[in-house]
């Protein structure tokens, strides 16, 4: 056999595309292969149209507009949970200083002039914390001297330009926050007569998880009075301290530490019904037992829960 007849025979079979012409054994028509046929179909559907591309938004917007206020609301509870945590740490911080004075508090500033920083809380306790970002509330991280403003403000940063507020309190440069203490949970000395009588000075007493110690404010402290009527909208700072308290952070609550290390929201409308001094009237004319009703609150406060 030739070399030629031998590559002849290893050559592959040429179908007869013309099956007339062909032997009977060799009439089978083949016009393409599957990789030709798979190739072409490929190629004629590998773009979009104009209308798929057009449902594919519209779809993609009906998604975005279900899940985006969910996703608000997650952050917002997310926000919400890290502030609690940031105030549980400070019930820990709270009850080393308090054990280690016989469960008394610090001082306070209510001896004028003589007074400094470190008789606050903000002085008293900077030992017993490393990192000043946990005086912040997660939702009020803006402080006033940056352009910060109303109920998701902080307070400082003390020693810049644009904290002009004149609030009474001694102020280290370069501290800023959004908690404040009860002013009247301090242990003031004997010179301060003032509402003497009033001061909690301790955190062993009676009604202790009723008594709020540390909690969202727009101040570094809130000096109250059970005459104190609510803000007339939120964020407003005028006549009467309660007000630095009652902020709409959470929904309609406030993230409230008390003297036993507890904590808990508490609905706005129920800040009055706490026991914020000894002698604190808790049936003054903002609670139920002193007969408020729901047309009694301000337009912004009306939808909110009781408790």
């Amino acid at each position: 056999m030739t070399e030629q007849r031998f590559a002849e025979r290893l050559r592959p079979p040429v179908w007869k595309v013309n099956c007339h012409e062909a032997p009977a054994f060799e009439r089978i028509v083949v016009t393409e292969t599957c990789c030709d046929r798979l190739t072409r179909t490929m190629r004629r559907t590998k773009a979009f149209t104009l209308i798929e591309l057009l449902v594919v938004i519209a779809i993609i917007a009906l998604l975005m507009a279900v899940l985006m206020p969910a996703l608000a609301r997650v952050r917002k509870h997310a926000r919400t949970v890290a502030c609690q945590s940031n105030l549980h740490e400070w019930a820990l911080i709270f009850a080393m200083y308090t054990g280690d004075n016989n469960g008394y508090l610090m001082t306070g500033y209510a001896s004028q002039g003589a007074a400094t920083s470190r008789d606050t809380w903000i002085g008293a306790l900077r030992s017993h914390y490393q990192d000043p970002k946990i005086r912040v509330c997660p939702t009020a991280v803006k402080p006033f001297s940056e352009g910060g403003q109303g109920p998701f403000s902080a307070w400082g940063v003390f020693g810049r330009s644009g904290e002009t507020r004149t609030w009474a309190g001694p102020r280290d440069e370069g501290d800023y926050g959004s908690y404040g203490m009860n002013e009247l949970a301090y242990n003031p000395p004997s010179e301060v007569t003032s509402r003497a009588a009033e001061y909690w000075r301790t955190v062993n007493v009676p009604h202790a998880a009723e008594v709020p110690l540390f909690f969202d404010c727009i101040w570094f402290d809130v000096f109250p009075r059970d005459t104190d009527a609510p803000p007339a909208y939120d964020g407003d700072v005028t006549t009467g301290e309660m007000k630095r308290v009652c902020i709409n952070r959470h929904d309609g609550y406030a993230n409230d530490l008390f003297m036993d290390s507890s904590l808990r929201k508490i609905a706005l409308k129920g800040l009055w019904a706490l026991r914020w001094y000894r002698g604190f009237n808790l049936a003054n004319v903002w609670t139920k037992a002193g007969g408020v009703t729901p047309a009694d609150w301000p337009a912004w406060m009306k939808a909110f829960k009781d408790d």
